[in-house]
């Protein structure tokens, strides 16, 4: 499968059905017990596409009044890979069952692009 067909396939309207918008109030009321506790919202990207790496992006964005650093960041990649609510496992499956061999994911450290952007990378290893 080529970079092109990857394109096909990882849209944004597919990530979004991953990861849809309520998924955030979702992960902020199991974590908290009130969605308004949320200090962002959380959306999945496409980042870049090589021949044996795919690498999408949980992009947290800032809510108005809300503070992310604040909201301790640097810890979610260890929540997320666990979360059954986010179940990265659960989205590389049906990224697998779409047509792409994906063999194997990882998250990496949280990453501050700017106060209203902090970005959690998904690493997935291809076939």
């Amino acid at each position: 499968m080529v970079q092109k067909d990857f394109d096909n396939i990882l849209t944004q309207e597919f990530l979004d059905e991953l990861l849809p918008p309520e998924r955030t109030d979702q992960f902020f009321d199991a974590l908290y017990g009130d969605a308004s506790e949320g200090a962002y919202d959380i959306r999945l990207e496409p980042i870049s596409i090589s021949g044996s790496r795919i690498v999408l992006a949980f992009n947290l964005l800032r809510r108005p009044d809300k503070c992310l650093v604040c909201s301790l960041t640097y810890g979610l990649p260890n929540v997320f890979s666990r979360h059954p609510l986010i179940n990265i496992k659960g989205m590389v499956e049906k990224i697998k069952e779409a047509g792409i061999p994906a063999k194997k994911w990882r998250l990496g450290d949280t990453e501050e692009n700017s106060p209203s952007l902090h970005v959690i990378p998904l690493y997935i290893d291809l076939d």
